[in-house]
């Protein structure tokens, strides 16, 4: 059963739309790959999916520990590689918004952050290069 409908609208542009819950998702190639770049590309997605992702799978953690994670925000880059085009780098800046974490604490989301699904779903020679701000 599908999950996702993609409706491909002309001028590498897509809607994507969640089915469960109707959310919708504008795609649009880069300016730099013959697009608009009006909305997010394809590869933007992969990025916002790995940092959101991440943040996710520490907040299931944080709530069971009862951490206040609560306005920490993620800043995320890309790097594309040119031939072959693929992503050859995702920058992630995480500004931890909760100051009063042990180093205890600290580990565990760094080690969360580099075990969520997404990063062990991409490929290995992908680099993900992660940063915590406490």
């Amino acid at each position: 059963m599908a999950q996702f409908h993609i409706h491909y609208q002309g001028q590498l542009r897509t809607q994507a739309t969640h089915l469960a819950s109707g959310t919708q998702i504008l795609t649009d190639a880069p300016v730099d790959n013959h697009g608009r770049g009006e909305a997010f590309s394809p590869t933007d997605l992969a990025c916002v999916a790995l940092a959101t992702c991440i943040i996710t799978t520490i907040g299931i953690w944080a709530e069971k520990e009862h951490i206040d994670l609560k306005d920490t925000k993620l800043e995320v880059a890309k790097v594309m590689q040119a031939a072959p085009r693929l992503i050859a780098q995702i920058d992630i800046d995480i500004h931890v918004s909760n100051k009063s974490l042990n180093s205890e604490q600290k580990a565990k989301m760094e080690d969360l952050a580099h075990n969520c699904p997404v990063a062990k779903s991409l490929h290995p020679d992908l680099k993900q290069h992660i940063v915590f701000h406490y």
